[in-house]
């Protein structure tokens, strides 16, 4: 039986953060239920696009409508074996909401896998569940790692870092990295191989 992965998103979520894993998990057999607070399975979340063209920051773009396929408000996170979160704008209100942090904190507290990237750290950070792990996140949310009590991981954009069941990574160009990390960590194999 496949793993039941829960991702918490929202509006103004990183659009290939959102989209990449859902997909990819989803195309390894494993059953993704995408949720946003105070929507139902079938509307959508409103996404934006994070690039990196050479300014001091990333630049931001509107992007894809991502269609959720739960209902936060029906969805019991016990009968989950791992968490996405996704960065983007969305974790700056996710992050305010008691029910997403309660979550949260069950999937850290049961040692469950969790994948975050970029600003999904932000609640993290707010759940207080990373005091004394390794994250990374992106680099402009590296005091509140800091604040939270973790150790920042400077990595490259492209890389990413798991301490215990926690997999996080600074920005979508660590997908590969990222993704392989977290199936790993949820007992998958991200090797590709043919049927003999």
């Amino acid at each position: 039986m496949s793993a039941k992965v829960l991702m918490i998103t929202g509006d103004f979520t990183e659009d290939y953060e959102t989209m990449v894993p859902f997909q990819t998990l989803l195309a390894m057999g494993y059953q993704v239920d995408a949720v946003c607070p105070g929507k139902k399975a079938g509307e959508a979340v409103a996404t934006c696009i994070h690039d990196f063209e050479g300014d001091q920051t990333y630049t931001e773009k509107r992007g894809h409508n991502f269609k959720l396929n739960a209902t936060f408000a029906e969805v019991d996170v016990a009968g989950y074996d791992a968490l996405v979160i996704p960065g983007g704008r969305a974790p700056e209100y996710l992050r305010l909401d008691g029910a997403v942090i309660a979550a949260v904190r069950h999937f850290m507290d049961a040692g469950k896998p969790v994948a975050a990237i970029c600003h999904g750290a932000q609640i993290l950070t707010a759940a207080d569940v990373i005091n004394g792990r390794t994250v990374s996140a992106y680099p402009a949310c590296r005091p509140e790692v800091e604040l939270a009590g973790a150790t920042y991981a400077d990595i490259a954009v492209d890389a990413a870092v798991t301490d215990g069941n926690l997999v996080t990574a600074p920005a979508w160009p660590a997908h590969p990295a990222w993704l392989a990390q977290f199936i790993a960590v949820l007992g998958g194999s991200a090797a590709g191989s043919l049927a003999a």
